[in-house]
């Protein structure tokens, strides 16, 4: 079985992301797989500063939630990054965190694709919600998950659950009107059977 981590960059306690989470875990653990959420709501982790300390075998001078996260990234066989979709792409919280991967970068002698660096291989998969469900609503967001994530960090892409037409965010969520909370509970579970 693995070891999934589920990180939150957004959304409010019960929102509609949050019940996503919560459905998306049940099933990854009726399938016998082991599953942390880990919050950047409440464990904030801010955007790099480009200084490389961790370039020349320094800790990040940073001292924010990056430092609780990154023992759960090295260990997770899989990272789940969970969003709503704020202006037509993935949160500021989660654009951060994902900067933060450079302390993980060893150099490359051989680069792919224009890469320079290696990164620690890792499945990852998506959630997020969005109040629009337009035919557009998430092509940016999706193409930064593929170009980031899959194409330069190297992780190996284990699919996105994109749930739109969940309501107006100034109202109560309405996902549960929607089918993507049983869709994400089967997206847990069916993670790794194929």
């Amino acid at each position: 079985m693995k070891r999934l981590l589920v990180i939150q960059g957004g959304g409010r306690p019960k929102g509609n992301t949050s019940q996503l989470i919560e459905h998306f875990m049940a099933g990854a653990r009726a399938a016998g797989h082991t599953v942390e959420r880990f919050s950047l709501v409440t464990h904030e982790v801010k955007g790099c500063l480009g200084c490389n300390a961790c370039r020349y075998g320094k800790p990040c001078i940073q001292k924010d939630g990056f430092q609780e996260l990154l023992p759960k990234i090295q260990t997770a066989d899989c990272i789940v990054f969970a969003s709503p979709l704020y202006f037509w792409t993935f949160s500021s919280r989660i654009k951060a965190l994902i900067e933060r991967f450079y302390s993980m970068a060893q150099a490359d002698p051989a680069p792919v694709l224009g890469r320079y660096e290696t990164y620690p291989v890792r499945d990852c998969a998506l959630l997020m919600t969005a109040a629009d469900n337009y035919f557009w609503t998430f092509e940016q967001a999706a193409s930064y998950y593929q170009f980031a994530l899959i194409h330069y960090i190297g992780f190996h892409d284990k699919g996105m659950l994109l749930a739109g037409g969940c309501g107006d965010t100034n109202g109560k969520p309405q996902i549960d009107k929607t089918p993507h909370l049983k869709a994400a509970y089967e997206f847990g579970k069916g993670l790794y059977q194929f």
